[in-house]
């Protein structure tokens, strides 16, 4: 087991708050034989080893040791049923195809829920591509061995939201519903703007295939695109019922603000719901919702980093910007009514330094140093909507950096947030605070850190479960290795994360899962078992070259077996793209590790 750094005594002491409180005190009776010890998986050195997927192959838990692997269910185009597990459909059902007229099959498959659901399992799963999918998958559930295997598959349908956008990762609700996302929703200014095709972002026109419009035609007019294409239709959370005879709901949240989101997570009062916004210049978010287990109307708030010291990621407490109450019916009629961004903000040309001229509010998103003030009435529109800009309006904090994965810990009662960087806004007098308050002030750490954020009651916002500071828990080290060494190909320390993505808390374990969406930091992903106790990082799965880790999240008791589950995306996608042999090579693994006994 390797050790990593954590925020250490003189850290907490700074930031004013202790480990263990009276809340906390259920994590003290957490013996160290509770946590699993899991053999280490090397780094992969060989050009093979660099091309599987290497796991753990035993774990010990309360002395027993258990044997366990990973298991492949799915590869992107493998049928199961009458369905192809990845393959893009259009708002007809009818298959999406590529230019040389083959079927668009996603390798981008991002996150895969567990759902028991009476006497039958079900999973749950996201390709983030544009138009994005969602597919339902029927498992049986091996009552000896607790192996799983797909019977059945097919797409989910949105067509009544205008399809699906980028679907990243998610979560199971605590009333067992699959709560997903959208990511990187586009610029509903620029497309407004937008005077011809050429002006229209690469990354947003392959949506139009969603409409039966080819985006890529000589003769399809920037008005044929803007006439399908409606950019305030995504970028929420998305919440998907699914009934024992196989059937999918699928609801997105309007009421949970528009922004990149990576995923959305409840706390076990099923109404407080923090939600993370991957990118450069992003804000991070709670709701509240007004009824337990109904995510369809409440309040939003954007937290304010207010900081105390920059040492290992930071310490910082947090405010939270209420931003207003909405319901999914309200903003989902402003949407399809056509609302567009200048029916909800007036704008000027910031000033060289940044400033605005009166009547005026200098801000700095995703999007940039903008002059915005928004119109009278169009405040709540503004809010979900135009969240991020609406948040940095209000004064909330708008410099983080590659949002990622969060996770709950019970014992503890923390909340644990992945940054994959800590970079360009959340560094000090970049040209990112350009316009905007420059809340965060931290040195450059290209390798990433996991947050810690402690809960606490609030009776004004109405929750038993607010974060009231925010501090580095598992920093990345960024290293330099000589050419000639083994790690040639590692700007991060290969004994520790690089680009912590998504990650799980494993409850009654005190153990954090901690997987790894990296390019040069890492050239082979890796997923790592977090001890809390002793703040050591065991490595438990590599990926291929070029892919990244995604969907890890633990089911602790699903009818006496454990998983954790683990996809690989796009193999070769993000770097060595020279080492693929072949397209087969490139599918998207859908698998797990374990089976464990059952972990309650």
């Amino acid at each position: 087991m390797k050790k990593t750094f954590a925020c250490s005594l003189l850290c907490l002491l700074a930031g004013g708050i202790t480990l263990v409180s009276a809340e906390s005190a259920s994590a003290e009776s957490l013996s160290s034989s509770a946590v699993p010890l899991f053999t280490e998986v090397s780094f992969p050195e060989t050009d093979s080893d660099k091309r599987k997927i290497l796991a753990s192959d035993t774990v010990v838990i309360n002395g027993k040791t258990v044997a366990i692997d990973y298991n492949t269910l799915f590869r992107t185009g493998d049928t199961a049923g009458n369905g192809t597990f990845g393959l893009l459909l259009d708002q007809q059902g009818r298959e999406i195809l590529n230019k040389d007229g083959s079927r668009h099959i996603s390798v981008d498959h991002d996150f895969s829920s567990l759902l028991p659901v009476g006497d039958k399992l079900f999973m749950v799963s996201h390709f983030e591509s544009r138009p994005g999918a969602m597919y339902l998958t029927e498992l049986e559930q091996d009552k000896t061995t607790g192996k799983l295997t797909p019977l059945q598959t097919s797409n989910i349908d949105f067509s009544k939201y205008g399809g699906l956008w980028v679907p990243c990762a998610g979560s199971v609700t605590p009333w067992n519903t699959h709560l997903g996302s959208e990511e990187y929703p586009t610029d509903a200014r620029k497309t407004e703007a937008a005077a011809s095709m050429d002006q229209i972002e690469d990354y947003d026109k392959p949506m139009a295939r969603y409409f039966g419009v080819d985006p890529y035609d000589k003769s399809t007019t920037v008005d044929d695109f803007r006439k399908v294409f409606k950019p305030y239709r995504y970028g929420y959370p998305v919440e998907v019922l699914v009934t024992e005879s196989g059937q999918a709901d699928a609801k997105k949240h309007f009421s949970m603000g528009r922004v990149a989101v990576e995923l959305a997570y409840v706390m076990p009062d099923r109404k407080t719901a923090y939600i993370s916004d991957d990118g450069t210049n992003v804000g991070f978010f709670m709701f509240v919702a007004d009824q337990p287990e109904d995510l369809s109307s409440g309040t939003l708030y954007a937290a304010k980093w207010n900081q105390k010291h920059p040492l290992g990621g930071g310490y910082a407490d947090l405010d939270w910007i209420n931003l207003g109450h909405a319901d999914d019916t309200s903003i989902a009629k402003s949407i399809e009514n056509g609302v567009q961004f200048s029916d909800i903000f007036d704008t000027a040309t910031p000033q060289k330094d940044g400033s605005c001229t009166d009547g005026f509010r200098s801000i700095h998103t995703t999007t940039g140093n903008e002059c915005l003030t928004v119109k009278p009435g169009m405040e709540t529109i503004a809010s979900r909507l135009e969240t991020r800009r609406y948040a940095a309006l209000k004064g909330a904090t708008t410099e983080f950096r590659k949002e990622e994965g969060i996770s709950f810990d019970p014992e503890h009662r923390r909340l644990y947030v992945a940054m994959s960087q800590v970079a360009k806004g959340m560094e000090d007098g970049k040209k990112y605070d350009t316009g905007g308050p420059n809340h965060i002030r931290l040195p450059k750490n290209t390798c990433g850190v996991v947050y810690a954020l402690d809960l606490r009651p609030d009776l004004s916002i109405g929750s038993n479960y607010v974060a009231v500071n925010m501090y580095g828990m598992v920093t990345g080290n960024m290293s330099s290795y000589a050419k000639d060494s083994k790690y040639a190909n590692n700007s991060c320390n290969v004994n520790g994360i690089a680009n912590p993505d998504n990650i799980t808390y494993m409850p009654g374990h005190d153990t954090l899962i901690i997987g790894e969406d990296t390019g040069s930091g890492h050239q082979n992903d890796a997923i790592w078992a977090y001890n809390l106790q002793t703040a050591n990082l065991t490595r438990i799965q590599t990926t291929p070259y070029g892919s990244e880790t995604t969907s890890p999240y633990f089911y602790p008791d699903i009818n006496g077996f454990a998983y954790l589950m683990s996809v690989v995306q796009h193999p070769y996608g993000e770097s060595d793209n020279d080492k693929l042999n072949g397209v087969s090579e490139a599918r998207a693994y859908t698998g797990y590790i374990g089976p464990f006994p059952a972990m309650d």
